[in-house]
């Protein structure tokens, strides 16, 4: 239970009391960089400079953690001329700072001062690189400029009695941290700067491995007890939810403040420890959107943590997401990733797979549509009274184009300038390079795989009823699907009822589910030859993109198909990531993991979790918690990749929509990312109430 003082700070959270601090403050650099005649990489430097001039101190009366934002991103920075000159002729396309994670433990180690005199010695080492000198100077320009700030918040809190907050910024971040306070309050504010110098999605990495030395510290010294850590953490946990009105995404709570538990090291052991265990304690106590919780996993993992991490489904906070060592550190391997990079693991903002420190990799550049390639290949094929190996070397051959053409988009791509991003980045500072030009060791694209379920679906239905049994006519099938069913409802029921679907661990449509990927994973290989030196990955999830898919207004004409095969209206959305076809009846969450544990990982590696949709009911009591356990379990030894369970009921999300003031705090799991269900956009409250209509339970 959270004490009555984070009680207060929780509830002030909730309701928004950091826009009681909001400045109405824009800013405009324009004239200011153009009379310098700053640089791209000084312009983004500056840029943070002037953000963080603008912001007010704010020092609460129960806090113990510090900052809170009161700027948000309205300063116009222009691109230099010359620039935006080059953009146009050179490149395909510009990538912001998003979806990587920093050295945390870098960060951890090392102060604000101990990355300003690396800095520094990058100028004179490489006083003869005008690219080096540009990006050192303004790393410098950025590390002063949270240094002041710092300062400021220091005066603030003196100036309001608040001592012991004044004493600790004092010593960080500008020096490294000594304890478990000082390194969550120095992690609070080098995290948020990432979010003011403009990056977004910004991954908390693995917590449990670079919190551990100052936990461990602590304890062992007597300076803290288990119930006073607790205490710190959750202040920190609900601070991450403070700012995220801030915070650019497609709904509110898509943020990217993932955080990673568990897991191996870089050597191979277990990495699990104490504080494995007590961030799944606290996130159940604070139960909040922020921070999202991923598990890493293996085949032995013990039951004491899966049973942990099933209680916090039952919270219904749609996490922790699961991750299976057994599986991704091979398929990471596999892909040209170092052994020991692979270990390191952690997620982007919703599970795309990245390393910390060493990545600057676009793991979401598009989303590949299963169904509009499948559709393609179905009515093209028996309109032209084709066999069906003929449809599928259709399918092929559409999967290959839409992976080339969103590849291409990336073949010269414009990198941001991220000096602040860069001084957390491995050896950015010591080899006097941008994250973004050279300062990476991974520059790597993912793709994601969308709608997999009703394409392979509908691969099964075609096969199955049209070739293999003859029970449907090909030029009826056709008919029925430029009309959208119109006066064929008896034919599409009987597919819905007699075809095989994937998630009943039937080979009829799982080996299609197999096969796509398999094309799916050629086409990224053969893509590489676009942007050489560069893997392009193929993953299983999809984002936004299960609705964005589905409507013709918002997708691309090579990624749309109206009705399909499997028995899908026009229009009807796709199910988020791995997850059987919506409204199909399933066996049971075992037969659903059997058929997702056939798909190719070793070649699909980009991330995207199986999603099970779970009464509440399941999780009545100890021994119903041991079962999810079980399957938890289960998941990893039927060799799947990843896994999210949503705990819903549909009486109260039915509910909910019509009387949101009554379910202000209910919380669901939208695709990669957890947020509060009365604020979403209605077309995602009404995909998240259609998944309860064959709610997975166990017996």
């Amino acid at each position: 239970m959270l004490s009555e003082r984070l009680e207060r700070l929780k509830a002030w959270t909730r309701d928004r009391g950091a826009q009681a601090y909001k400045q109405d403050v824009k800013l405009d650099l324009t004239a200011e960089c153009e009379a310098e005649n700053l640089s791209w990489t000084r312009r983004r430097a500056r840029f943070l400079r002037r953000m963080l001039e603008a912001e007010k101190p704010v020092i609460l009366p129960d806090e113990r953690i510090v900052f809170t934002r009161t700027v948000p991103i309205t300063c116009n920075t222009p691109m230099p001329k010359v620039d935006q000159e080059r953009r146009q002729k050179e490149f395909t396309t510009g990538v912001s700072p998003a979806n990587i994670c920093a050295d945390w433990h870098l960060a951890m180690r090392h102060g604000l001062l101990d990355r300003r005199r690396v800095a520094e010695e990058g100028l004179r080492k490489y006083a003869d690189d005008q690219q080096a000198v540009e990006f050192l100077t303004s790393a410098i320009e950025t590390l002063d400029a949270v240094l002041d700030l710092v300062k400021r918040y220091a005066a603030e809190a003196r100036r309001v009695g608040r001592n012991d907050i004044a004493e600790m910024l004092d010593r960080v971040p500008a020096n490294a941290p000594k304890t478990f306070h000082e390194a969550l309050q120095s992690f609070r504010i080098i995290h948020s700067m990432l979010y003011e110098s403009d990056s977004c999605h910004v991954t908390l990495g693995r917590f449990d491995q670079y919190m551990w030395p100052f936990f461990s510290a602590d304890i062992e010294a007597g300076r803290l007890t288990v119930a006073e850590a607790e205490e710190l953490l959750a202040e920190f946990f609900i601070a991450l939810s403070r700012d995220i009105d801030y915070y650019p995404g497609v709904q509110r709570g898509d943020n990217g403040q993932s955080l990673m538990l568990g897991g191996c090291k870089s050597d191979g052991s277990d990495a699990t420890n104490e504080l494995t265990h007590m961030c799944l304690r606290v996130s159940y106590d604070v139960n909040m959107i922020e921070p999202k919780i991923n598990l890493r996993v293996n085949k032995d993992t013990s039951l004491e943590i899966l049973k942990e991490a099933a209680k916090l489904t039952r919270r219904g906070l749609g996490f922790p997401q699961y991750s299976n060592d057994d599986v991704v550190i091979p398929g990471l391997v596999n892909l040209g990733y170092d052994i020991k990079d692979a270990r390191e693991y952690t997620v982007a903002a919703c599970w795309e797979f990245i390393i910390p420190g060493v990545g600057m990799e676009v793991p979401n550049i598009n989303a590949l549509s299963f169904p509009a390639a499948v559709d393609r290949g179905v009515r093209e094929g028996l309109a032209a009274q084709e066999n069906f190996d003929q449809i599928l070397d259709r399918t092929r051959r559409q999967i290959r184009e839409q992976v080339r053409l969103y590849t291409s988009e990336y073949t010269k791509p414009m990198f941001w300038p991220a000096p602040w991003y860069s001084c957390w980045m491995t050896d950015c500072l010591e080899k006097g390079k941008d994250v973004g030009y050279g300062g990476a060791k991974y520059y790597n694209y993912g793709i994601h795989g969308s709608g997999s379920a009703n394409a392979a679906d509908a691969l099964a239905a075609v096969k199955t009823l049209v070739f293999d049994e003859k029970k449907v006519d090909a030029a009826e099938m056709v008919n029925a699907l430029i009309t959208n069913w119109e006066n064929a409802e008896p034919l599409r029921q009987f597919i819905v009822e007699n075809a095989p679907h994937v998630g009943n661990n039937d080979d009829r449509a799982d080996s299609m589910l197999a096969l796509l990927f398999d094309m799916f994973a050629d086409a990224c290989a053969e893509a590489k030859e676009l942007v050489p030196g560069r893997i392009v990955r193929a993953g299983t999830g999809t984002a936004m993109f299960y609705w964005w898919l589905s409507d013709e207004k918002m997708c691309a004409p090579i990624q749309y198909a109206g009705a399909t095969a499997d028995g899908r209206r026009k229009g009807d959305m796709y199910s988020s990531s791995l997850a059987p076809s919506p409204g199909i009846k399933v066996r049971g969450p075992l037969s659903v993991l059997q058929s997702y544990g056939k798909l190719p990982y070793d070649r699909v590696c980009n991330g995207g979790p199986i999603t099970m949709e779970l009464s509440d009911t399941v999780f009545r009591n100890d021994e119903a918690l041991e079962k999810v356990a079980l399957l938890i379990r289960a998941f990893a030894q039927l060799g799947c990749q990843q896994l999210q369970l949503n705990s819903l009921n549909p009486q109260i999300l039915r509910d909910a929509k019509k009387h949101p003031e009554r379910h202000r705090n209910l919380i669901v799991r939208v695709w990669g990312w957890s947020g509060y269900f009365v604020e979403l956009d209605e077309h995602y409250q009404d995909q998240i109430i259609a998944r309860t209509a064959h709610l997975t339970v166990t017996n």
